[in-house]
């Protein structure tokens, strides 16, 4: 076992469930969501879009809209319940204790702004720092993410940035009051191939030397492999398995992990087929009964028909399946 996962959590979300209030009556985005990241760790979250990911993560920070959702479970931050926080205390959690990459930064950041009021905005309200101050740790902030003249760039505004520097600059804003935990929100979803691997070696060479939790949200496998020690597979709001990443990648123990591996492009014969999932993530207000994934699943069984729950697979991973002891599932390695 290695030292971050014999640490006690820094992040324990028990139970999650988010709900939505629309026209048709209420929908569950994310059924009984339970995992913990712990000090230094850095764990993916991957699944089909509409699985409940963002959602998840907008959760912790308490970004959803209050008056049109509705937040159940416990959230524990160093043992303290962030959904009991009222909005006040829970203003100085977001930006100091946790902060959050968005997928797209020019959505994100503030296009009236210079890049360096926003970083020194953030620096003002959790540390208290006067103007200049703050303006210099901006200037140092930016160099940190590897962004060039930091000094000329920290006047800027976010349209005179390239993507790739808007996103580092974003990057800055996040990390600039050093946070116990990172969530990234698919950073590189809008970013071409070199630049995503200069995002992606930036965040981990950042966890790393910090010792900043990276909750990794994406659609990419290979960066979970590359980047998190421990990978959630999400479906239909709910987690189907938690696991270490490379026991997922080699033996998943849940037939969705299993899909999404064997969907990979890989090198291979010519005129070969890329094995697909068949169908779609079920509607919110049409979720089936038992198992979720079953009506999309090879391995279908009656037992599927009951409510899963997260099983124990063995002391470091958990799947959320009545037939996994008895599968022998592909994995991408397979």
């Amino acid at each position: 076992m290695t030292a971050a996962n014999a640490a006690a959590p820094l992040l324990d979300v028990r139970g999650l469930g988010i709900h939505f209030r629309t026209e048709a009556g209420e929908v569950q985005a994310t059924r009984d969501v339970t995992f913990a990241v712990r000090p230094g760790e850095r764990v993916g979250i991957v699944g089909e879009s509409g699985c409940g990911k963002t959602v998840t993560g907008l959760s912790i920070l308490g970004l959803l809209p209050r008056r049109s959702s509705r937040v159940t479970g416990q959230i524990l931050l160093d043992g303290r319940d962030l959904l009991t926080l009222p909005a006040r205390e829970m203003r100085k959690v977001r930006g100091r204790q946790i902060s959050m990459i968005f997928q797209e930064p020019m959505s994100a950041l503030d296009p009236v702004f210079t890049i360096g009021h926003q970083i020194g905005e953030t620096l003002r309200a959790h540390r208290g720092m006067a103007k200049k101050e703050a303006r210099e740790r901006a200037i140092e902030a930016l160099a940190q993410v590897g962004i060039p003249l930091p000094a000329r760039r920290v006047d800027e505004y976010p349209h005179q940035l390239s993507g790739g520097m808007r996103q580092r600059a974003m990057i800055a804003i996040a990390l600039v009051c050093e946070p116990k935990l990172l969530i990234a929100d698919e950073p590189t979803t809008a970013l071409d191939v070199t630049i995503q691997a200069q995002i992606i070696d930036l965040l981990f060479d950042l966890s790393s030397r910090t010792g900043t939790a990276l909750l990794f949200i994406t659609h990419d496998l290979g960066v979970i492999a590359e980047t998190c020690t421990r990978m959630l597979t999400m479906y239909a709001g709910e987690v189907v398995e938690d696991a270490p990443v490379d026991a997922a990648l080699e033996r998943p123990r849940h037939p969705y992990t299993s899909g999404l591996l064997r969907s990979i492009p890989r090198l291979s014969k010519r005129k070969t087929t890329l094995p697909s999932i068949p169908g779609r993530v079920p509607s919110l207000a049409d979720m089936p009964a038992g198992c979720r994934f079953r009506l999309r699943c090879a391995h279908g069984a009656p037992e599927c028909t009951a409510t899963q729950t997260l099983v124990d697979v063995s002391a470091e991973r958990r799947a959320r399946c009545v037939r996994q002891a008895s599968l022998t599932l592909p994995g991408a390695v397979a």
